[in-house]
């Protein structure tokens, strides 16, 4: 039977993953598969129709350890990789390297849905004033580079062809808004400065920004962000478990598509809920 265009161009879409999660140039992946960077170079052109020979894609899987079945698109059981990234302090400003990849993989899953759940309020609605409070007693970046990577992640937001959905527990919300748990010191005008920000984003990015909140005693969710179909960064305080396994990005992708099932405040209805939170500090 002939091979299929069809599946020579899922070849090359799953051979330039596996290049780029290398982090290898063309040059030097070709060489550890023992193929000409210009052979390679075709392979990885969406416009190629030729299937390399089973010597060829056996080099190329090998070099990052891939199946070849996933490789050659006869399975979409991924390569199970997983890496830890650490988020350290730099002394020069702006974005840190580890933020810096996870807003190039925001750019990367263009025209995909991207899945979030927070750890404590949305990073791209905060206030300079709560992200200050955050990092004061944390290892890590400081806050001016966390402000500017909050600044980033909403100038991206603003695009009009995203798509984000947020998800976090009603509880959450509330406990930040009343002052309650790690929010007891923060002042009470930072709290009505953050509610009215995120009162006026979340009206101003619907619906290209889907904030979802549901019932935290009936569900748990740990804070993650799912990059489309290929990667998600579990949070795990300083570091992120980053994984690109197709199956466990589909596990995820499932996990949070139940949380937005179950959300007990939908998207529309978030300013409101935000707002009379809001009303209460002036009592």
């Amino acid at each position: 039977m002939p091979f299929r265009p069809k599946t020579a161009h899922q070849f090359a879409t799953r051979l330039g993953e596996s290049v780029r999660r290398s982090g290898l140039s063309q040059t030097e992946f070709a060489a550890r598969a023992g193929i000409d960077r210009t052979t390679l170079a075709q392979l990885l052109s969406p416009a190629n129709r030729r299937f390399p020979r089973l010597d060829t894609v056996v080099a190329l899987a090998a070099v990052q350890g891939d199946s070849i079945d996933w490789l050659s698109g006869l399975s979409d059981v991924g390569p199970v990789h997983a890496e830890i990234l650490e988020q350290t302090q730099f002394a020069s400003p702006g974005p840190t390297p580890v933020d810096e990849l996870l807003l190039e993989w925001l750019e990367d899953a263009h025209g995909h849905k991207i899945r979030y759940v927070p750890s404590t309020l949305p990073d791209l609605l905060k206030t300079p004033a709560v992200i200050r409070y955050e990092r004061s007693q944390r290892d890590g970046p400081n806050a001016a580079q966390t402000i500017d990577t909050t600044e980033s992640r909403l100038a991206w937001a603003r695009n009009p062809d995203i798509e984000m959905e947020c998800c976090s527990s009603v509880q959450s919300v509330t406990s930040f808004a009343r002052g309650e748990g790690i929010w007891h010191r923060l002042p009470i005008a930072a709290r009505r400065e953050q509610l009215d920000r995120m009162i006026g984003l979340t009206e101003e990015l619907y619906p290209r920004f889907r904030w979802f909140l549901f019932d935290g005693l009936k569900r748990y969710a740990s804070p993650v962000t799912v990059f489309g179909p290929s990667r998600a960064a579990l949070y795990l305080g300083e570091l992120y478990l980053v994984l690109t396994s197709a199956d466990h990005v589909r596990t995820l992708i499932r996990h949070i598509d139940g949380l937005v099932k179950v959300a007990s405040v939908q998207p529309p209805a978030v300013p409101q809920q935000l707002g009379r939170l809001r009303r209460e500090l002036d009592r």
